[in-house]
């Protein structure tokens, strides 16, 4: 339910109003646009990699676009210093578009080198946390508080279909037809029909009027870490959140060994696996619209329990069949932790909060990721493929207790503004 007790708007009703509709559109084919890169990026780094070992040269291209997207993410997170959400994702869009183009000329043209590749990267996504949750600040903002559930379920749905499922399968077959370096076109694309819906769907003079009216209530410039100290639930979900995605992490690492010696397939097993998942993924977020008015502190829960099973469940077989019903189960489960989360932080944070904090969860979010791969490593050398997913599973485990304390003790909004 929302916070004044009326029922949350469904996607339908959510999608009524164009500014959400275009937001939600532009989202869609610029998510696509990147979900090509996960098969582009890996292929024109093997072409080009040179002497630095193939490892070494994979990893430093897909950490590139992190660096200083996290600096600068963190900037406003943390500091006081305050970008309109609009500003920072034209910027976004705009540097993306430019730059990805340009590296998508020099790819077809072989002229592309693995150091320019990363700086590309590197300059070209300083944006991109920061623009990712302006993308969410924005589409809630415009639906107001009884749409907020929907946007964000609707941010999931596009993620796990873009992303995720369209996005790699459209990236494999232009890689395998025209080469990698078309797909960094498509991104940049992508980039520019998201800046099309931004300026369509978000005049500067809606924006403007959105700042004027926070502007008139809202107070000094806080940093998101003071506010997250005022609010004690939202600095354990933030925990909860990090860790949730750190102890997802190196299922990723297992899963290919655990596909070929546990299940005794080869790539085709594995690209199933991910298709279980990512097909039980899009079912979740599509689903999350049914549950807009259920208590989002208990499906939280649930949702984190329920995961955790997942891979302790993976763990216990060695049929493909039984492992794709699993997986795909965990897709199922897992892909409503996100919009449910966000939502559930919104709710509490004032309008003059929502852009350091929300910036600030992201960041957190994001970068649980690479440092859940760097500890995967180790992780299943020692422990091994089965102790690898349990510990995995087992680990998660662990967060009820937290999770469970942050949400089941959450004060109403009023009474957490009136302490601020």
């Amino acid at each position: 339910m929302s916070i004044e007790g009326t029922p949350n708007l469904s996607y339908r009703e959510a999608l009524r109003d164009r500014r959400v509709a275009g937001l939600m559109l532009g989202d869609l084919l610029a998510n696509a646009g990147t979900g090509m890169l996960i098969v582009a990026m890996p292929v024109q780094t093997l072409s080009i990699h040179g002497s630095l070992p193939k490892a070494v040269a994979i990893g430093l291209v897909e950490a590139a676009p992190f660096i200083l997207a996290t600096v600068l993410a963190l900037s406003i997170g943390l500091g006081r210093v305050r970008i309109p959400p609009r500003t920072l994702l034209v910027a976004d869009c705009v540097l993306r578009a430019l730059t990805f183009a340009a590296l998508g000329f020099l790819a077809i043209t072989e002229r592309l080198t693995l150091p320019v590749l990363i700086g590309g990267l590197l300059f070209g996504s300083v944006f991109r946390m920061a623009g990712a949750s302006s993308r969410r600040l924005l589409a809630t903002s415009i639906a107001g508080e009884r749409g907020q559930f929907a946007v964000n379920g609707l941010l999931g749905v596009n993620a796990t279909f873009a992303l995720y499922i369209v996005g790699p399968v459209l990236g494999g077959i232009i890689v395998a037809t025209t080469g990698a370096g078309t797909a960094l076109f498509f991104d940049a694309l992508g980039a520019l029909i998201l800046l099309g819906a931004v300026l369509v769907s978000v005049p500067a003079t809606t924006a403007k009027a959105v700042r004027e009216t926070h502007a008139g209530t809202a107070r000094a410039p806080e940093s998101g870490w003071s506010i997250l100290r005022r609010r004690p639930v939202a600095v354990q979900l933030l925990i909860v959140t990090f860790f949730f995605n750190f102890f997802y992490m190196p299922i990723e690492i297992v899963l290919p060994l655990y596909v070929g010696e546990t299940l005794g397939t080869d790539a085709s097993g594995l690209g199933l696996m991910w298709g279980a998942l990512g097909l039980g993924a899009f079912a979740g977020a599509a689903l999350v619209n049914q549950l807009r008015n259920l208590p989002q502190r208990h499906v939280l829960i649930a949702i984190i329990g329920l995961w955790a099973a997942c891979p302790i469940a993976l763990a216990l077989t060695s049929d493909l069949t039984v492992a794709l019903v699993v997986f795909g189960l965990g897709g199922l489960v897992w892909a409503p932790f996100t919009p449910v989360a966000y939502s559930f932080l919104q709710a509490g944070l004032r309008e003059d909060e929502q852009q350091q904090v929300v910036t600030l969860w992201t960041t957190g979010s994001a970068v649980a990721g690479p440092l859940g791969l760097i500890i995967g490593g180790p992780l299943i050398a020692l422990a091994g493929i089965t102790g690898g997913l349990v510990v995995s599973g087992v680990l998660t485990l662990l967060l009820l207790p937290i999770a469970a304390l942050a949400v089941l003790r959450r004060a109403p909004r009023t009474a957490m503004m009136t302490n601020a």
